[in-house]
């Protein structure tokens, strides 16, 4: 007999990442929608002079807007409007307001030396491989000016690593979380499906924790001793911080670090 949650969610399956990596891939087109697409530049801004002269101190990956007033918003995937969708390469205006641009970080940035004060990624590098996340990395601390922040959040291994030796803990919390966020069908109860999830679903290719992280950004040229563990929303510029959301924030690590 079929469920009621089942029908709700069909073809969502928790167990079965290829076909669920589909459904978030459905998920991502249907979102990444706005109601005015403007091209403001033909060519991306570079230098520090070019990007102030559009207002903008940093950058946002994976992220079709930003928050921030001085941002410059950045995905691989095109960010469509009614005329169509956005290109790799041009400067975008979304709506009126925020700055977007296509980039694929598993290729350099296109931006020169120092050029950017901040950088922020939410829940980006477990996405791709830990070669490809040490490379944008490098590419990342390259475009920081001497001083210049860091802000990485991703899904922390050792809250799961807790979460299945004390089940009511991590685990029965995040099911009840997702539940009533209605982001799927009820989770499984196993913890061992509740521990492989991170690994295998939502289309992660590398885990951290906080070590994992800190050899990640050592790798890249980052001194490990301006390395720091977070809490939500808070940190060295609290401009940067608030642009955590609150979404997974039970799961989430934040760390930032200094150029």
């Amino acid at each position: 007999m079929t469920s009621e949650p089942a029908r709700a969610f069909p073809g969502w399956n928790w167990q079965d990442p290829d076909s669920l990596a589909e459904r978030m891939d459905e998920f991502s087109a249907s979102i990444a929608r706005c109601d005015k697409l403007e091209q403001l530049a033909p060519r991306l801004p570079r230098t520090r002079a070019e990007l102030a002269g559009h207002g903008v101190t940093g950058i946002e990956f994976a992220a079709f807007r930003t928050e921030h007033p001085s941002g410059l918003a950045t995905d691989l995937a095109p960010l469509t409007g009614p005329d169509g969708a956005a290109e790799l390469g041009p400067l975008y205006r979304v709506d009126g307001e925020s700055l977007f641009t296509r980039l694929d970080v598993g290729e350099p940035l296109p931006f020169a030396d120092g050029s950017l004060d901040w950088a922020y990624a939410e829940h980006l590098i477990e996405h791709v491989t830990l070669p490809v996340a040490i490379r944008w990395l490098a590419e990342v601390r390259r475009v920081l000016a001497p001083g210049g922040l860091l802000r990485l959040t991703t899904p922390d291994l050792r809250i799961y690593i807790e979460g299945y030796r004390d089940e009511d803990r991590f685990f029965a919390k995040h099911r009840r979380r997702l539940e009533v966020m209605q982001v799927g069908p009820p989770m499984p109860e196993r913890k061992a499906f509740m521990l492989n999830q991170i690994f295998y679903l939502y289309g992660h290719r590398w885990i951290y924790d906080l070590d994992e992280l800190t050899f990640a950004l050592a790798e890249a040229g980052f001194d490990v001793s301006k390395v720091r563990s977070c809490g939500f929303r808070t940190g060295e510029r609290p401009d940067v911080a608030a642009l955590d959301t609150t979404f997974r924030r039970d799961e989430t690590m934040y760390v930032e670090a200094t150029a």
